[in-house]
């Protein structure tokens, strides 16, 4: 099934859904004359993309206290907005490296309109949603020691087997922005950040502007590292031109 017939198929299932409110996976297949497999990809994406909830089986529709929270309705429209416009970046055929956080994770369905693409992750998350992905990419894991506090694979194996490849691009969040010294995070276990950066051309920070501002000790990546800082309008044009000076491109989006 080509690319519109899908998106309609997908549009098609959150219209039944909200009109039903539970929907099988079985229900689906027979419905739109396709197999389980694709109809959970459906649920996969669609799911990525806040617009319902899995269950076993099947899906219900996101519960209404959540969608009528303004506060999390414009996080989840930020982090859509920035996976948006890094998965503008991405070519066919690229070598990516996807590191674990949610506004990562957010990137996932941008992903399904490319072809031929490789992916190295640490997170178990991101690679079974990738899995689930119509176009499926190939999927590399970094192995490694598991971390709880990160949800991701950490550690010395994880660095060896990322410096046995090269990657394109490296897409990856932060817990906090330094003006002057650049990504912080309240994880004491960096060094992996650190080496997937020295192995991707281009590395692409994707994080919401509130994020600016928090005083977080652990310098994650040096300005000197990153090639592109996507954020939302949040971020002033007087704090984006301040990073702009350390030879860093900012893009902010309108969510």
């Amino acid at each position: 099934m080509n690319k519109r017939n899908t998106q309609q198929r997908r549009h098609l299932i959150v219209s039944q859904l909200q009109q039903q409110g539970e929907l099988s996976v079985e229900q689906l297949a027979g419905q739109f004359n396709t197999s389980e497999v694709t109809i959970r990809k459906d649920l996969t994406v669609l799911e990525q993309a806040g617009l319902l909830l899995r269950r076993y089986g099947g899906a219900v529709p996101v519960p209404q206290d959540f969608v009528s929270d303004s506060s999390l309705e414009k996080v989840s429209k930020r982090k859509l907005a920035i996976a948006k416009a890094a998965a503008s970046l991405i070519k066919d055929h690229y070598r990516i490296i996807i590191d674990s956080g949610r506004t990562t994770a957010a990137l996932l369905p941008e992903l399904a309109a490319k072809r031929g693409l490789v992916v190295m992750t640490n997170s178990l998350a991101i690679a079974n949603t990738l899995r689930e992905l119509e176009n499926e990419p190939t999927l590399l894991m970094t192995g490694g020691t598991w971390d709880p506090q990160s949800e991701a694979f950490q550690g010395q194996l994880a660095e060896q087997m990322l410096r046995n490849y090269d990657f394109d691009q490296l897409f990856i969040g932060a817990d906090g922005i330094d003006l002057a010294r650049g990504t912080t995070t309240y994880n004491e276990l960096y060094s992996l950040s650190r080496v997937m950066a020295e192995v991707a051309r281009e590395v692409i920070v994707m994080l919401e502007s509130d994020k600016l501002g928090r005083k977080i000790h652990n310098l994650e990546l040096p300005w000197a590292m990153i090639k592109v800082l996507i954020t939302d309008e949040g971020l002033s044009l007087a704090d984006a031109k301040k990073i702009e000076q350390q030879g860093v491109k900012v893009i902010r989006v309108q969510a």
